[in-house]
């Protein structure tokens, strides 16, 4: 979704959200996740289990959208649409098993994550 939101900001278009915009999710950058995958790869420990990374901290769509607004430094409004059946309403990473199995820490935040996000989008 957030790709969508960004692609909506370039076009200079209101991003989507389906539902009130309070649901949340563990946004994580694409460079925490392969580092995790490649400390599991090492850890002997790793095999059989299942082992959750993420920042372990949740941003509702609403902060995200908030947050565009000063990434992009201007102020969009989404459009809010009909909730989706069968949408979580919150999802939030226990990272405590990365931690102690992997040794893992979060390298990008999600804020600095976002940015670069939409860096990357730019150059498209």
């Amino acid at each position: 979704m957030l790709s969508k939101f960004i692609v909506a900001y370039l076009r200079g278009t209101p991003p989507v959200i389906f539902g009130d915009g309070e649901q949340s999710r563990d946004f994580t950058y694409v460079a925490t996740v392969v580092d995790a995958t490649l400390r599991a790869c090492r850890a002997p420990a790793a095999p059989g289990k299942v082992i959750n990374v993420g920042t372990g901290k949740s941003a509702t769509l609403n902060q995200t959208i908030t947050l565009l607004n000063t990434i992009f430094g201007h102020s969009v409004a989404p459009q809010y649409a009909e909730p989706r059946a069968g949408d979580v309403r919150h999802s939030t990473a226990d990272i405590s098993l990365a931690r102690s199995t992997l040794g893992y820490e979060l390298l990008v935040s999600f804020e600095d994550g976002l940015r670069r996000t939409v860096e990357w989008l730019r150059e498209l």
